[in-house]
């Protein structure tokens, strides 16, 4: 059983499942489903589409350097295997099964703290400026005295 990658959106191709297109100078592309074949026909770029794997890997949102991707290359030669070599691969799939998803985990948390930050700094900011409708009139005197003690203080120890 051969799985393909679909042309346009890498997903996988499964056998009897999918469109496939061979162009006049016999170049094979395989399509998961009638979206991406439409796709194709219209002349998009997949690089452009926001829901393809290339989008994604472009845009930074999916791992594009990992070392546990190799064992999903595509090998064209046959070749030959011993069974206990085979057996030592199979119980290190799993290990490699953890090794991605922990790897995934970090990169997507390491993505979500930089989105985090980006959205605190910009609600901080909003609320600085639209502080004046937050705040009473009467509070507001108080508010800005307090900054501005602040901001004295932290002159003074500048020039210390």
């Amino acid at each position: 059983m051969r799985l393909e990658k679909c042309w346009f959106c890498s997903s996988t191709v499964y056998p009897g499942h999918g469109i496939q297109f061979v162009r006049n100078d016999a170049k094979i592309f395989r399509f998961c489903r009638s979206k991406c074949h439409k796709n194709f026909k219209m002349k998009r770029n997949p690089r452009k589409v926001k829901w393809t794997k290339a989008y994604r890997r472009l845009h930074g949102k999916d791992m594009t350097e990992d070392s546990t991707f190799e064992f999903e290359r595509k090998r064209n030669r046959p070749e030959r295997y011993d069974r206990n070599v085979t057996e030592n691969t199979l119980k290190a799939i799993k290990t490699i099964v953890k090794v991605r998803d922990q790897r995934a985990k970090k990169h997507i948390g390491d993505r979500l703290k930089g989105k985090a930050k980006k959205e605190r700094k910009e609600k901080l900011k909003e609320l600085d400026q639209s502080l004046h409708m937050l705040v009473a009139p009467g509070a507001m005197d108080k508010y800005k005295n307090k900054v501005k003690v602040e901001q004295d203080t932290d002159e003074n120890r500048m020039e210390e």
